[in-house]
């Protein structure tokens, strides 16, 4: 909500579901009209929500919402409200930044937590010619241990598998993905 071109709060649908009448209600039609229509937005709106700027990083972004358990944080350039960041764009980042709307293999590798280690393996691969579409890594329970996942963008990918292993590398998955358009219908 703007007052006078200033955010002041902000409304999401989990609000307006707090304040909806339940379809239990004993209350007629007219009640619950009559109700609703005493009701305004700075009734159920957030005061002061917690805001990023367009310069904010995603993960940034990312962590806000997860702390303070919401589902979009209102983007300000110095006081202009220039846009809203939604879960639904998280996931798209996400999505994009993991290539799954590219044709290519999975692999996820366990390893240990070592300096060199992603230098070598990114360099076995470079050696087979394949291109990385896209590299994560993840922290295991035993904390000496990571979880390297890469899609690359090829399906042919048995002779880097066995020259991963071969060098010491266990491959704990692979597997082949279509495009997440693809995989969809879309």
């Amino acid at each position: 909500m703007l007052d006078k071109g200033k955010l002041v709060g902000i409304v999401v649908e989990s609000q307006l579901l707090k304040v909806a009448p339940s379809p239990a209600t004993t209350l007629s039609a007219f009640e619950v009209n009559y109700l609703l229509a005493k009701m305004t937005l700075k009734d159920v709106m957030t005061r002061n929500p917690v805001t990023v700027t367009p310069d904010t990083l995603i993960e940034e972004a990312a962590v806000l919402m997860r702390e303070n358990v919401v589902s979009g944080l209102p983007v300000l350039d110095g006081d202009k409200l220039v846009g809203i960041i939604t879960e639904t764009n998280l996931f798209d980042a996400f999505i994009d930044s993991m290539g799954l709307r590219q044709n290519g293999t999975r692999i996820a590798i366990e390893t240990e937590d070592k300096a060199g280690i992603l230098a070598d393996i990114t360099a076995i691969i470079r050696d087979h010619q394949i291109s990385i579409i896209s590299l994560s890594t993840f922290h295991q329970e035993d904390e000496d241990k990571r979880s390297i996942v890469l899609r690359l963008d090829t399906t042919e990918v048995d002779a880097v598998l066995r020259t991963l292993e071969e060098t010491g590398y266990k491959i704990i998955h692979v597997a082949h993905m279509a495009s997440w358009s693809e995989g969809n219908g879309k």
